[in-house]
């Protein structure tokens, strides 16, 4: 399955500009062949605009989940895009994935919150393994910082998932972790991981891009530098297939001795 990673940090405030910048790059993305498009982390609002988090929050089926299911209607591909979620009183840190046929096929909220100012602003979620079929294939959704706790991946390594999106607002100086860790979390999970990051300064933050789609052989298929920049990359099943059958990880476990974890 072609997917295509959008590294952008949109125009922070504007959803309507925000939209139109995911409307051009599904078309890009769209005539290379994708079937599914990925954004990054809060890319509906932008990331780093404090208090407009909530005034800008909607319900995973509102206003703008419609406009973006228009999108992937009319450009014929899934895609996956971070956003605050509101929820009655409750604001969470949302990614929702919308089929090439504008259905909503699952909502994520973040399990686990960078610093004080997610903790601010957000409430955690609760569900840790969030997938969809689509394309024959499982995919699941998780948020920047979710990645980075192996627990989290393993569950959703154990749950079947195929390819794991993780929409991300990576910041410097943490680099690495697109660098080195998540290539790490495709080998150790047997999984195809792609983490599609935010570019540039925003408000304090500085978004280091290097964006990527890992194989479960521990190999980027693509990367992005650190500007903008959309890149593209296949996540094969049949090569996953393969590497799962040769690699023992998964098999080889001995949960009973690691009870202590949990």
């Amino acid at each position: 399955m072609r997917t295509a990673l959008l590294q952008s940090s949109g125009r922070p405030g504007s959803i309507a500009e925000n939209l139109k910048v995911l409307d051009e790059a599904a078309g890009r993305a769209a005539a290379a062949g994708a079937a599914l498009l990925a954004a990054p982390e809060m890319f509906l609002t932008g990331y780093a605009i404090g208090g407009d988090i909530a005034r800008l929050a909607e319900p995973a089926d509102g206003d703008s989940a419609d406009a973006i299911a228009e999108i992937a209607g009319r450009h014929a591909l899934a895609i996956a895009y971070g956003y605050p979620e509101r929820d009655g009183d409750t604001v969470y840190n949302s990614a929702q994935l919308i089929s090439a046929a504008g259905t909503r096929l699952a909502n994520y909220r973040k399990t686990h919150l960078f610093g004080c100012f997610e903790r601010d602003h957000f409430t955690p979620g609760e569900q840790p393994v969030v997938q969809a079929e689509l394309n024959g294939m499982t995919v699941g959704l998780m948020i920047c910082y979710d990645v980075e706790f192996p627990e989290n991946v393993r569950a959703h390594a154990l749950a079947g998932t195929d390819l794991l999106l993780v929409p991300t607002a990576q910041m410097h100086p943490f680099q690495f972790v697109a660098e080195s860790l998540v290539p790490v979390r495709a080998w150790e999970n047997q999984m195809y991981v792609a983490y599609v990051n935010r570019a540039g300064q925003e408000g304090e933050f500085e978004f280091v891009g290097l964006s990527v789609l890992a194989g479960p052989d521990g190999v980027a298929r693509t990367r992005a530098g650190r500007e903008e920049q959309l890149v593209l990359a296949d996540a094969d099943p049949g090569f996953l297939a393969a590497s799962r059958e040769a690699n023992p990880y998964l098999k080889d476990r001995r949960p009973g001795l690691y009870r202590s974890l949990v």
